[in-house]
């Protein structure tokens, strides 16, 4: 895959650092769509959780759990995030920064992951003919998925703390 890939892959996260800045300036949040928005945040935390704990990234094709369903759960977990972020805000201009954000950056890091799937991984890939095991804590905890919702959390009291601010 293309060097532009490369970068996307390994600054997706920083990136949406930054863009978080501007997601932040533009918001108008009050209590009750923070409430909205950690509602559907919860349910992609809950999303990517569930299919860390099935990820043995590198290590074996996974294709239990919600990668049977999808091939991309994390990201789809990402995507309920990023719209429950999105309502948190009330703001259209921070929803289309991070539709926009989502939808370049995401298209970009799944075609090049799934090159490498099928570069590593070939007609298994192609087939999802390999299983691994169970949800795991252990594994859930070694993705570090923990962090997005420790920074979704982060997000949702600096909502908080903007709207508090507005009203002095």
């Amino acid at each position: 895959m293309s060097n532009a890939a490369a970068v996307f892959a390994r600054w997706r996260v920083r990136l949406g650092y930054i863009l978080a800045v501007f997601v932040l300036w533009f918001a108008r949040p009050t209590p009750g769509y923070v409430a909205i928005g950690a509602a559907i945040g919860l349910i992609g935390l809950w999303l990517r959780a569930y299919a860390a704990g099935y990820l043995h990234k590198q290590e074996k094709l996974t294709v239990t759990g919600p990668y049977a369903y999808t091939r991309n759960p994390l990201y789809l977990g990402s995507a309920i995030l990023a719209l429950g972020a999105g309502v948190a805000t009330r703001s259209w201009i921070s929803g289309a920064i991070l539709l926009l954000y989502f939808a370049v950056v995401y298209s970009v890091v799944m075609r090049r992951e799934e090159g490498e799937l099928l570069g590593h991984h070939g007609a298994a890939f192609q087939a999802y003919a390999t299983t691994v095991g169970q949800f795991s804590l252990a594994q859930y905890k070694k993705n570090h998925e923990y962090q997005a919702a420790l920074g979704y959390l982060l997000l949702l009291i600096a909502l908080l703390i903007l709207w508090r601010l507005r009203l002095l």
